[in-house]
């Protein structure tokens, strides 16, 4: 067994899509409208967006414990805040020995992104 895909829930899949593609730079795989989703590669998993029913709408908006492992992450905390990324976060060492920032997407729902070095990962 093994992770093949992870969902974010957004309320406006266009916006989702703008962030996650054009933003974070992950690859569209393909959007549904109708179905309210879309899927990115992900390095060896897909990252889904999709909009919840009405009756699961506490899904959006909260922390999503997904993290984005980045080569380098102050060149890309540069790169993102450019481009208007929001980071609820800055790149901070942690005192386990991380490098890592948190970012969150349009609906407000946080991501990690993580240096991850050889001796950490």
């Amino acid at each position: 067994m093994q992770v093949s895909y992870v969902n974010i829930f957004v309320t406006d899949l266009e916006k989702a899509i703008a962030f996650y593609r054009d933003k974070l730079g992950l690859a569209l795989q393909f959007s549904s409208p109708e179905h309210g989703y879309a899927s990115f590669a992900a390095g060896g998993v897909r990252l889904g967006v999709a909009r919840p029913g009405a009756d699961h709408a506490e899904l959006v908006g909260r922390h999503t414990g997904v993290g984005l492992e980045v080569a380098n992450l102050e060149a890309e905390h540069a790169r993102l805040a450019g481009l208007g990324v929001h980071f609820t976060m800055p790149p901070s060492r942690q005192p386990w020995g991380g490098f890592m920032a948190m970012i969150s997407d349009a609906d407000g729902n946080v991501l990690y992104l993580d240096q991850v070095s050889a001796a950490h990962g």
